[in-house]
């Protein structure tokens, strides 16, 4: 392993964010490497998503340091977390019906030549990164409303991919979806982790995370209360650090995956 590959693509040191007398998070660490899923998952209100828009540029931490490729950096919106390659996918996904593939990838990021947009140029991209992802999706032309909801979720995870991002984050990606949807949309996981990227994937459905996940973290309140290996951790060991069985802390388990 070389150094650069001992660099997380994202670090999250001491994060601590509260809205007022509610603490959503304190002191919580996290770092993603490259080739690497990363699951976080807790019980509602662990903080989970509060943590997701904090690397989203959505919120700003009131104690704690970002760190990306190893450098400390401010997020102060969702576009200064993009152009340092955070891209993330929310539950509501954002898309429009009334648009196709192509035009659902390149919303509000157009391109254009000198007197027009640039459709060819768009749906070719559109093309080429649906094949990156080894989508189902017939064609870049196919009307979103005539998607199917897990090809939907495709699109959202597509978009991601448009400007080159570094990180993904990936809120309840399969929490709608059927057992067959489910499985695609965790076959799109998979191979955003074979192109390299650093994923972060939120989820309640601790088989999804068995499935795909390098590590999981677990939130507690706010706060870290575990770190397993994916591979070798228990259900049982996970379930009672998610749900407090254990007493509050870093728990980690004896297959940690270092830093």
């Amino acid at each position: 392993m070389t150094a650069d590959q001992r660099v997380p693509l994202v670090a999250m040191h001491g994060i601590t964010k509260r809205f007022g007398a509610i603490e959503a998070l304190v002191d919580v660490d996290l770092h993603v490497h490259a080739h690497e899923v990363v699951a976080l998952v807790g019980d509602n209100g662990a903080g989970k998503s509060t943590l997701a828009k904090m690397i989203s540029g959505v919120l700003q931490p009131d104690a704690g340091m970002i760190e990306i490729g190893g450098e400390e950096v401010a997020l102060p919106s969702p576009q200064a977390a993009h152009a340092l390659g955070v891209a993330t996918v929310f539950q509501d996904l954002a898309l429009c019906d009334n648009l196709d593939v192509t035009a659902n990838l390149y919303l509000g990021r157009e391109l254009r030549s000198r007197f027009a947009r640039d459709d060819g140029r768009m749906e070719e991209s559109a093309r080429r990164v649906l094949r990156e992802l080894k989508s189902r999706i017939p064609s870049a032309r196919t009307p979103l409303r005539n998607l199917s909801a897990g090809q939907r979720q495709a699109v959202a995870i597509a978009r991601t991919l448009i400007g080159n991002p570094r990180i993904i984050v990936l809120d309840e990606p399969t929490g709608a979806l059927s057992v067959a949807h489910t499985a695609e949309v965790l076959t799109h996981v998979q191979r955003l982790r074979d192109l390299g990227l650093g994923v972060i994937l939120i989820s309640h459905n601790m088989n999804d995370v068995r499935a795909v996940a390098d590590r999981i973290e677990v939130l507690r309140h706010g706060r870290n209360n575990g770190t397993f290996d994916a591979a070798t951790a228990s259900y049982e060991d996970v379930l009672a650090a998610i749900t407090g069985a254990v007493p509050l802390g870093r728990r980690t388990s004896s297959r940690h995956i270092a830093g």
